[in-house]
C-alpha cells in the first residue's frame, strides 16, 4: 500500500532543509530512502517537482505550486496527530511486525496470544520472512532484526543476543564416527545452506586460532527452519542460532556439539522502528511487551545440552 502522506512529508522536509541529506535525520530515514519517496511522488504525479544538481536543489514551477499546498496539508496532519495522541494513549489499530522465520516460530508466536489479550483494540499483521523488508515501502511498524544493523537512521531497542550452535540428533550421532574436533565434520553429513553459501564455512577456535571448516553433505536447503526439521529426522549436523534450537536441545531432541571450540561473537537482536516525532502507542506497547517477555532472553536461559559428549 503506497503511503502518500510519507511522500508528501518527505518532499516538504527536503524543500525546507534544502537537501535530501539534511532532511533525512528529521524523517528517521537514509538520504536514499528520502530520495526514493520524492521520486515516487514525482512519478505518481507525472511531473518533476525538483531540479537536482550535485550541489543544490530548486523547485520547478509545478513544484512551487505543489509545495504551497503540501506544506499546509502536512502541517494539518501533524496538528491532527498531536491532538489524537494527546486524547488517547490506548494502543489501537493495525500493528505490522516483521521478523525472521525462526524468531517468529520459536519466540514470538508463543507470546502473541497474551499480547493481543492485553490490548484488545489492536490487530496484528505478522510477516515472518528471512529477507530484509523495506519498512517504509511496506508500511511496517516494527522489525525484529537479528545481526548487525546496517541502517542506523532507524530507532532501535536491543532485545538480547544469540549465538550459533552446532547440533545433531542422538539418532544421527549413534553408530557414527566420533565427533571430537571441528576437523571431524568433513567426514560427516552436514545440512547446509543452498543460497547463503558463506554459512557453510563454520568458524571454530582451534589451538588458539580461529579457523573455518568448509562443510558439505547430501542435503542443502534455503532456510534455517527446514534445516532444523531435517536435523530432527537424523539427516545430519546443522549450525543454527540458539533461539532456533534451544527448545529441541532442552528436550533432548538435539545435542549441542563442539562447544569448547566455539569462536564467533554474539549476534545482537534489536526491535527496529522508524523515527517519528510522536511514536504511536501501539508501537510503544509492542516493544515494551517484547522487552518484558524477553528479559532475560528465554533462549539464553535454556543453556546447552545436558550431555556434553559428542556421541551419546
Amino acid at each position: 500500500m503506497i503511503d502518500h502522506a510519507s511522500e508528501m512529508a518527505a518532499f516538504v522536509r527536503v524543500v525546507e532543509s534544502k537537501g535530501f541529506s539534511a532532511a533525512a535525520p528529521g524523517l528517521g530515514l537514509t538520504p536514499s530512502a528520502v530520495s526514493k519517496l520524492v521520486t515516487r511522488l514525482e512519478t505518481r504525479l507525472g511531473v518533476r517537482l525538483l531540479q537536482r544538481t550535485t550541489r543544490a536543489i530548486s523547485l520547478t514551477e509545478e513544484g512551487e505550486a505543489f509545495y504551497a499546498a503540501a506544506r499546509r496539508i502536512v502541517g494539518e496532519i501533524e496538528t491532527l496527530e498531536n491532538q489524537i495522541s494527546g486524547q488517547s494513549g490506548t494502543p489501537h489499530g493495525l500493528l505490522k511486525v516483521t521478523t525472521s522465520l525462526a524468531f517468529s516460530t520459536h519466540q514470538l508466536a508463543p507470546v502473541i496470544a497474551e499480547f493481543l489479550e492485553r490490548y484488545p483494540l489492536l490487530q496484528l499483521e505478522l510477516m515472518p520472512t528471512d529477507r530484509v523488508v523495506d519498512m517504509i515501502e511496506e508500511g511496517v511498524d516494527v522489525a525484529i532484526r537479528i545481526g548487525r544493523l546496517a541502517d542506523t537512521s532507524f530507532m532501535a531497542r536491543k532485545i538480547g543476543e544469540d549465538v550459533r550452535l552446532v547440533c545433531a540428533s542422538p539418532s544421527y550421532l549413534r553408530n557414527r564416527r566420533p565427533l571430537q574436533r571441528p576437523e571431524d565434520l568433513t567426514r560427516h553429513n552436514c545440512i547446509v545452506s543452498r543460497d547463503r553459501t558463506y554459512l557453510n564455512r563454520w568458524p571454530f577456535r582451534i589451538d588458539g586460532e580461529i579457523r573455518e571448516i568448509e562443510v558439505g553433505g547430501r542435503v542443502a536447503v534455503t532456510e534455517g527452519e527446514a534445516q532444523m526439521r531435517l536435523a530432527l529426522q537424523g539427516l545430519g549436523i546443522v549450525r543454527l542460532t540458539r533461539l532456533t534450537v534451544a527448545a529441541a536441545i532442552k528436550n533432548g531432541d538435539l545435542v549441542s556439539l563442539l562447544e569448547e571450540f566455539r569462536a564467533e561473537q554474539p549476534i545482537p537482536i534489536h526491535a527496529v522502528y522508524p523515527h517519528r516525532r510522536h511514536l504511536a502507542p501501539k508501537v510503544t506497547a509492542f516493544i515494551d511487551f517484547i522487552l518484558e517477555k524477553f528479559t532475560p532472553p528465554p533462549w539464553e536461559m535454556l543453556g546447552s545440552s545436558p550431555n556434553k559428549d559428542s556421541n551419546p
